[in-house]
């Protein structure tokens, strides 16, 4: 299997999710809703060379998606969809962009896992007891002050580990 092709696979399990709940959302009966996902996998396979890296794959495969759909029902006579073409085009672009902070959020678990446990104990205070850097301080005898400039520091450190996860695969799909 050549490097494109291997590439294209992965990146198209990454999207089915994505892709497949974009389909659900338009097709009631199950069987079409397998058929479109089939069929919008070989189109993805042909035309992933006319896929430009520097967008978003989910986005891409949903629009060829969205062609298939539409493709599919015109040919079973189901001509009057139940959503309008813009109505399409906003599911495709929300589904989108929740796959996209699904991935974040997969980073964002993975960045947590690795902090030192001071900080995962303050993010713990702070975002699972829901307690105001006063209150942590009280509990650990530091000032609020401390506590705070610490939480953002945790913060900046998360932040920084996403971004860098995440411009680690852009850079090595």
């Amino acid at each position: 299997m050549d490097h494109s092709l291997r590439e294209a696979a992965r990146q198209w399990t990454l999207a089915v999710p994505a892709v497949s709940a974009f389909i659900s959302s338009l097709v009631r009966d199950f069987q079409d809703r397998d058929d479109i996902l089939q069929e919008t996998a070989v189109a993805v396979l042909h035309s992933y060379d006319r896929y430009d890296p520097a967008r978003p794959f989910v986005a891409w495969a949903m629009g060829i998606a969205r062609l298939q759909t539409l493709s599919h029902l015109r040919k079973k006579g189901a001509d009057k969809l139940v959503f309008d073409s813009a109505a399409v085009d906003a599911i495709a672009t929300a589904i989108a962009q929740d796959s996209a902070m699904d991935a974040r959020l997969e980073y964002l678990h993975d960045c947590a896992r690795r902090l030192d446990p001071d900080a995962t104990e303050l993010c713990r205070l702070r975002y699972t007891l829901d307690l105001k850097p006063a209150a942590i301080a009280e509990r650990l005898g530091q000032s609020a002050n401390t506590v705070a400039k610490a939480l953002q520091r945790v913060r900046d450190r998360l932040r920084d580990c996403i971004e860098h996860k995440a411009s680690a695969l852009e850079a090595n799909p």
